[in-house]
């Protein structure tokens, strides 16, 4: 009797052949790991073109389809100029207020949401800067494995290298999703609000910064308790960090909020964008 045929027997659950088998496709997997990781797509073309679209948009639109219905897509390209300061601060406090001193990643903020994950025993929280939040829109997808994780840092940093702030968040603002089909700081403001993303006050970017980070769930026009919490709380910060006039007192900020919430929400149909940036 062979030792191989003897140790499977004796209770070893696998034999030499399956174990080579077994270390064959353990290799292949890393291999295949290390190649998508380390492919990464060639972000220098941005610094000039508009993209039309995204990997999260063309992932939402075949999602759409498989169940039998079809997406339209609203989205206006607007150039940096053209894009209210009040919507450009109040995202900034709420999503990635260390944007400008970062290169990309925000390593403690990612340590936390790692430590926080290990104590859910799930992948929950993602720690994501506004240019990891913009890689994860153009190229990857809104999964939490570990290696789309890794490959959505190292295409942040690709994109910290080759194109700056401005210009990422320039891109950040035009192809964010602001609710299902729409997409862009134009296409929201006006989708919610009935006016052009220049003219936003600081009550509707803040209720559109916290509609950010669940789009589909919460709604910048829905009144609801957590909304309201979620808006006070970025107008706050806006304060706090000198992007409102002090002559913005707090009656003033509730009678705009009351306004806000009984705004009903007509999406209109812009234009498709792609156009080459003109200066």
């Amino acid at each position: 009797m062979s030792r191989t045929f003897s140790a499977a027997r004796g209770g070893y659950p696998f034999a030499g052949r399956e174990l080579r088998v077994l270390a064959a496709l353990l290799g292949l997997f890393l291999l295949v790991s290390a190649g998508y990781v380390l492919w990464l797509p060639d972000v220098t073309p941005l610094k000039k073109t508009n993209p039309s679209e995204t990997s999260f948009m063309r992932l939402k639109e075949r999602q759409a389809r498989a169940q039998g219905r079809k997406l339209p897509r609203h989205m206006v390209w607007t150039p940096w100029a053209a894009i209210s300061e009040n919507l450009k601060h109040a995202v900034l406090v709420a999503e990635d207020d260390g944007f400008y001193a970062h290169k990309g990643v925000d390593w403690e903020s990612t340590q936390r949401a790692i430590a926080e994950d290990l104590k859910k025993r799930r992948f929950a929280k993602g720690g994501s800067t506004i240019t990891q939040q913009l890689a994860r829109n153009l190229y990857l997808s809104p999964s939490k494995n570990p290696l789309r994780k890794v490959k959505e840092i190292l295409i942040a940093r690709r994109l910290e290298r080759h194109l700056g702030k401005r210009r990422i968040f320039e891109l950040y603002l035009n192809v964010a999703e602001w609710g299902k089909g729409i997409y862009g700081a134009e296409a929201a403001a006006q989708a919610y609000f009935g006016k052009s993303a220049a003219d936003l006050t600081p009550e509707e970017a803040a209720a559109l910064a916290a509609a950010l980070p669940s789009p589909r769930r919460y709604n910048p026009v829905g009144g609801t308790r957590f909304m309201e919490r979620q808006k006070s709380r970025i107008i706050g910060r806006m304060r706090a960090s000198g992007y409102l006039p002090d002559e913005a007192e707090d009656a003033v900020l509730q009678d705009s909020f009351e306004v806000i919430n009984s705004t009903e929400v007509i999406v209109s149909t812009p234009a498709a964008a792609g156009e080459q940036i003109t200066e």
